[in-house]
């Protein structure tokens, strides 16, 4: 596993005073979430955003058949959290669980917006990281709608590089919106053009 401090990251995203980062980082508690573990179920209340210092989560969903659908992994150096339930103060339609043993940071929501208050570079980020968010999902409902499984496969290895080596190949195929018997056909189509 990687090793990612949310203080390096801060250090590097955003034009904040010493002092500023000191504060945001103590109000930030640290923890330690065992493989298998949940830090979100569906239905609950998210009051909290999640920084990956190390370790691999997901976001899932599960629909009334009972079949999982992925909607991101965040690997170390991603925020994670239901933005529509911190937001809108409405039950989550997600889960959220560690894939490996996991240290977040945990910022609560509510200092999360003290900090928009008191910081204008903290705001700008925040609004940069919504926007980021937004592209980020407008971008995989057009992959869903217009690309191939092969197509989608290669964008997810271009978006997230190391994770086949750490999930299984039936999460991967959930991410994409394909069947676990349609990527591994896909992946040996592409063995035997690169070989």
């Amino acid at each position: 596993m990687n090793h990612f401090t949310l203080k390096s990251y801060l250090t590097s995203n955003l034009d904040l005073k010493e002092e500023e980062i000191n504060t945001i980082l103590t109000e930030c508690n640290t923890r330690i979430v065992s493989k298998d573990e949940y830090l979100l179920k569906s239905q609950e209340y998210c009051k909290h955003i999640f920084f990956v210092e190390d370790g691999l989560l997901r976001q899932f969903s599960i629909d009334e058949k009972g079949k999982e659908h992925i909607l991101h992994f965040a690997p170390e150096g991603w925020f994670v959290t239901d933005r529509e339930s911190v937001f809108f103060n409405q039950p989550s339609q997600f889960n959220i669980q560690a894939l490996e043993d996991t240290r977040v940071a945990v910022l609560d929501d509510a200092f999360f917006k003290i900090l928009e208050e008191k910081m204008p570079s903290f705001r700008d980020f925040n609004h940069r990281m919504i926007h980021s968010y937004i592209r980020s999902l407008q971008n995989r409902i057009m992959m869903l709608l217009s690309n191939t499984a092969e197509e989608r496969y290669l964008k997810f290895i271009k978006k997230y590089p190391d994770i086949p080596l750490r999930v299984p190949q039936w999460m991967i195929a959930s991410y994409l919106g394909i069947t676990p018997e349609s990527l591994s056909r896909v992946r040996k189509e592409l063995a035997q053009r690169h070989t």
